[in-house]
């Protein structure tokens, strides 16, 4: 079977050291940063860490309304999705967990594939990623079984698909963290270039879901690569849902009313 072969695969066994998904315990002292990280060690086709470019746009930004999703004349957006069966049901409600965060506080609303143009088809691909916002056809959202599956990895995830990039890329970042370009290595310095974001008229955001960890790519054990200013103790990055301002974006960003 499909799930057989792939619990075979050499690739899967020397990263994950694992042979059935159902017992692959997250590392409990990873946060959500070094988890993606971790799971993206062997996927070379990604920016950013998690962050797969688009074959279809020649630039990342969503410009205009061209990659966010449509919204209806009842004022929500429905973003359609399918879920592959090689998730055992569990896996399927957790990922479900995580959208009805959006249902409850935004207009988003994902629904299921039913035949449109355009949709987001999840998968336990290798690692957990995402192109930026409305890609068009059967867009992957890859949550691998193998470390994807916690409740903010999945919103940090479908929040890219949503057309969000990470919040320490912004482009006013440098006033509000100083990015530590001697602990990167230099195969990873462009994975914190400052990107052309729509900051939708927020604050920077150090709690968002879509902030990377101190450490992120850090050359050596313990070297910060992000550090906030001018308070260097400010805590980055929260891993437990959305944070307000994470949800705000989605509501500015999609004209929502709530």
């Amino acid at each position: 079977t499909q799930k057989m072969s792939l619990l075979s695969s050499a690739v899967l066994v020397v990263l994950l050291g694992l042979s059935v998904h159902s017992e692959a315990p997250v590392t409990p002292q990873l946060d959500m940063t070094s988890r993606i990280l971790e799971a993206n060690r062997l996927t070379h086709i990604l920016v950013e860490g998690d962050v797969v470019v688009s074959k279809k746009r020649n630039a990342l930004k969503c410009w205009s309304r061209y990659c966010t999703w449509k919204k209806s004349l009842n004022g929500l957006v429905e973003v359609p999705y399918s879920i592959s069966d090689y998730y055992y049901d569990e896996e399927k409600v957790l990922i479900q967990k995580a959208m009805e965060t959006f249902h409850q506080k935004t207009c988003v609303r994902f629904v299921p594939y039913r035949g449109q143009s355009d949709h987001l088809s999840i998968q336990s691909e290798m690692g957990c990623w995402s192109s930026i916002g409305r890609d068009g056809g059967a867009q992957v959202v890859s949550l691998s079984v193998y470390g994807c599956l916690d409740h903010g990895t999945i919103q940090h995830e479908l929040l890219h698909a949503l057309g969000f990039h990470h919040e320490h890329t912004r482009s006013d970042r440098d006033q509000y963290v100083r990015i530590n370009w001697e602990n990167l290595p230099a195969v990873n310095a462009h994975d914190f270039h400052k990107k052309d974001t729509n900051n939708l008229d927020t604050p920077y955001d150090y709690s968002s879901i879509m902030h990377y960890g101190r450490t992120a790519f850090s050359s050596a054990l313990g070297a910060e690569t992000i550090t906030p200013i001018p308070d260097s103790s400010v805590p980055t990055g929260q891993r437990e849902d959305m944070s307000d301002l994470d949800v705000l974006r989605v509501n500015r960003l999609y004209g929502c009313s709530w």
